[in-house]
């Protein structure tokens, strides 16, 4: 099993003539040419590992188009939250408010995806700018709505209900997307298991990644696509109806169009009610796969939203003489309406998850002591927010040409204020970001000397020490370090990211349109650094959005830059998508039952024995796999992971699902478990646990590098490995002959390369399966 960054089965075989066992281009696994039918003639391979590899890569890096996923980055961090939680007992009643608390969290987060393409196409475009003569002047492209030329087009109602088509358009994308990836992705389903696989396993000790239905998800992301759709399709029908009501008021009301107003406006609310309790009743059923087909209302909610959407655009786009469009669209208040949620629901699931921590075995290990769920989901809205306003900043100054949007001589009013007062904070957020760097920086300047000391030490004292040497090793050891201080950045951005954004809402209303009203009494010192913070933010938060394009486009036309972008899905989209289903897809629920029937049925067919092999990220869908296994199973199989996040990571942040009674509960059921790590690894490290007997899981830390300074054996100084190549080390081909050796008493340890390859670059190889 290859980690993060993946490779190809000729590399991870050593072999240039491979063959395809069992999958397909997107996931496979492959053998040797010569391996390729090893059970039909054991007299050839009597007495040795036959190795296998299960390529996975292209599940998450293989498309280039995949690389605009970035975009979607507020809902994936929206969904690691709900992952988040603290390993309070499954059957604690705070566990369902938790749940609950970040399916509303991930529906805001919908809501406030459509609020920001309105205000751009809706607000910004058809209401502000097409309705100014100055602002449609040079744009051939708005002439034809230009009320002064008396169009049929150029009434305010009918250009907004033309512009929501592309709000629509947005919502309709991501949905399809989540319907193409939730065909390809959740719809492998896993073996059948006889029940009571895990009766042996102590009930503390179980973990729902041990569930048959944990990785098969259809039905509820079709039931949370479904509520998510309604409610962006909803949004944009609310700023229609509020554009309407402000037109009927400056006209003097007609009576049927008010009527029929306040007739849409409870149909609105009756829709947005059943998507809440769609929301509301959606949790995950992990204890089985949930195979069944929802229920036709619930399939049908998403176009009853459009039907009423319609209609609502009918009625906006009705003649209304003397109708004209002035200042900023009703409903800016919106974006405040939503941040404040935002903020209620996050300190609301922060309450949550000190009662499931307090109802929670105390591992002084757990990331912020169980609050990264809610610090977590803070920053899915903080991203969301900026993404939402640096778009609405970046065209609102294209479009005004050189003015500033908001200001006095300024054509169009701009966008809400509160989005210009979230720009105005930026600069203090990065400032606290900087900050925090820094001190990261002294840490790492601290370890380094404190550890230059140790370092030879752990070589052979005929090798003579080299001082420049010494200092690179150790500056590797206090780096790879960093990662264990992660905590420590999210919460200080976090806490940071929750007093400027309350602040940035108090302010927006304390002041009028401009920011800089709000210092207009105070010194000139203060009012230019105001303007120019919010100036400055502005630029950030558009330079935000145009990297995240810029990186995905780039990703699409280089291999090496898909390749990194594929390297941060690999952590975030492990999860299965339960809080928000525009969230890119989970590749495990392809992989995990990929390995689990491959595994399940080997060993059925040919009474076989198993050496599961991963690296990095593949270590941990490898232990997914074994949880999945039946008891029989699982007993004939060993695993084998290095540079492995199963505890640093994953153990820290998810407690819950890889806390160390989980892993307890895993090895307990397996026949054996080897951990190699090493200082320099910034991923991996130890798992932490000790056996039943006595021996510890983990080996290491191994030396890195192999050897210190140049001898007659190693006339060229030795690489820093860090996360790589663990089989360049003597330790992991004793390790895994140990394991052979355990399955298979009699087998003799065989040399070579490692049974299945993983690296994060090309050429590295890993153990893998070995059958006996």
């Amino acid at each position: 099993m290859h980690g993060v960054g993946g490779t190809t089965a000729q590399e991870m075989l050593g072999d240039p003539r491979v063959q395809l066992i069992t999958g397909d281009d997107t996931a496979a696994c492959y053998r040797r040419t010569d391996d390729a039918d090893a059970e039909e003639r054991p007299a050839d391979h009597q007495g040795e590992p036959v190795r296998e590899a299960y390529c996975w890569s292209n599940l998450t890096s293989g498309n280039g188009a995949r690389a605009l996923w970035l975009i979607l980055l507020p809902f994936m961090v929206a969904n690691l939250a709900h992952w988040m939680r603290p390993a309070a007992p499954a059957d604690h009643p705070a566990q369902r408010i938790y749940d609950l608390l970040v399916r509303l969290l991930a529906l805001t987060l919908t809501v406030l995806l459509a609020a920001a393409a309105c205000e751009v196409a809706l607000d910004l475009t058809a209401w502000q700018c097409a309705g100014t003569t100055v602002c449609v002047a040079g744009k051939s492209w708005l002439g034809w709505l230009d009320p002064g030329n008396a169009g049929w087009w150029s009434t305010p109602g009918r250009r907004l209900a033309l512009a929501s088509l592309v709000p629509l358009l947005v919502i309709g994308f991501l949905s399809w997307l989540s319907h193409r990836t939730w065909s390809a992705y959740e719809s492998a389903s896993p073996p059948p298991r006889e029940p009571g696989s895990s009766r042996f396993t102590p009930h503390e000790e179980r973990t729902a990644l041990s569930l048959e239905g944990f990785w098969y998800g259809r039905r509820l992301v079709a039931r949370l696509r479904a509520a998510h759709t309604t409610a962006g399709v909803l949004t944009i029908a609310a700023v229609l109806l509020a554009a309407g009501a402000k037109a009927d008021g400056h006209t003097g009301g007609d009576t049927v169009l008010a009527v029929t107003g306040r007739a849409l406006a409870a149909l609105v609310i009756l829709l947005a009610a059943a998507t809440l309790v769609i929301v509301w009743r959606t949790a995950r059923s992990e204890a089985a796969p949930d195979d069944q087909t929802d229920r036709p209302v619930v399939r049908a909610l998403p176009y009853a939203a459009v039907g009423v959407l319609a209609l609502i655009a009918v009625h906006s786009g009705w003649a209304r003489p003397g109708a004209r469009s002035h200042g900023p669209l009703p409903g800016a208040a919106a974006f405040g309406g939503i941040a404040v949620f935002q903020g209620v629901l996050v300190l609301a699931l922060a309450v949550t998850a000190c009662v499931l921590q307090r109802a929670a075995r105390n591992d002084p290990r757990t990331a912020l002591r169980g609050m990264g769920g809610p610090a977590v989901a803070l920053l899915a809205c903080a991203v969301g927010g900026v993404l939402s306003g640096g778009v609405a900043q970046r065209f609102a100054d294209w479009m005004d040409g050189g003015a500033t949007p908001g200001q006095a001589h300024a054509p169009i009013p701009g966008p809400p204020v509160l989005l210009s007062w979230q720009a105005s904070v930026i600069p203090a957020l990065l400032l606290v970001v900087a900050v925090v760097v820094l001190l990261a920086a002294i840490r790492v300047v601290i370890v380094r000397r404190r550890v230059e000391k140790d370092v030879p030490g752990l070589y052979d004292p005929r090798e003579h020490p080299d001082a420049r040497r010494t200092k690179r090793i150790a500056g590797t050891i206090a780096r790879a370090g960093l990662t264990d201080a992660s905590p420590v950045l999210v919460a200080a951005i976090a806490a940071v990211t929750l007093v400027l954004g309350a602040g940035a809402v108090a302010g927006a209303w304390l002041t009028d349109r401009a920011p800089g009203r709000a210092t207009a009494g105070a010194a000139p010192v203060v009012h230019a650094a105001a303007e120019t913070a919010e100036s400055l933010g502005s630029w950030l938060m558009s330079a935000g959005v145009i990297l995240l394009i810029a990186m995905g486009r780039r990703a699409y036309r280089d291999h090496s830059a898909r390749r990194t972008i594929g390297i941060l899905w690999d952590v975030g989209t492990f999860w299965p998508r339960a809080a928000h289903p525009f969230a890119p897809p989970c590749y495990a629920e392809r992989a995990v039952p990929d390995l689990t029937w491959r595994m399940a049925t080997w060993t059925e067919r040919f009474d076989g024995r198993l050496v599961l092999s991963g690296h990095s990220q593949g270590s941990v869908l490898a232990a997914a796999a074994v949880w999945q296994l039946d008891l029989v199973t699982r007993s004939r199989v060993a695993l084998l992971t290095y540079g492995s996040p199963l505890e640093r990571l994953y153990g820290r942040w998810f407690p819950a699902f890889f806390g160390p009674p989980a892993l307890t509960g895993l090895h307990r059921e397996m026949d054996d478990w080897r951990n190699l790590w090493r200082f320099t690894d910034p991923i991996g490290g130890p798992i932490r646990l000790t056996c039943e007997d006595g021996r510890r899981i983990d080996e290491g830390p191994l030396r890195d590098p192999l050897a210190f300074g140049r001898t007659l054996r190693n006339p060229l100084p030795a690489q820093i490995l860090g996360h790589g190549d663990y089989q360049a080390d003597p330790v992991f081909d004793a390790v895994r002959a140990e394991l052979i050796a355990r399955l298979a008493p009699g087998v003799p340890p065989q040399p070579g390369p490692a049974d299945v390859a993983s690296a994060d670059r090309p050429g590295q190889g890993s153990s893998g399966r070995s059958s006996a």
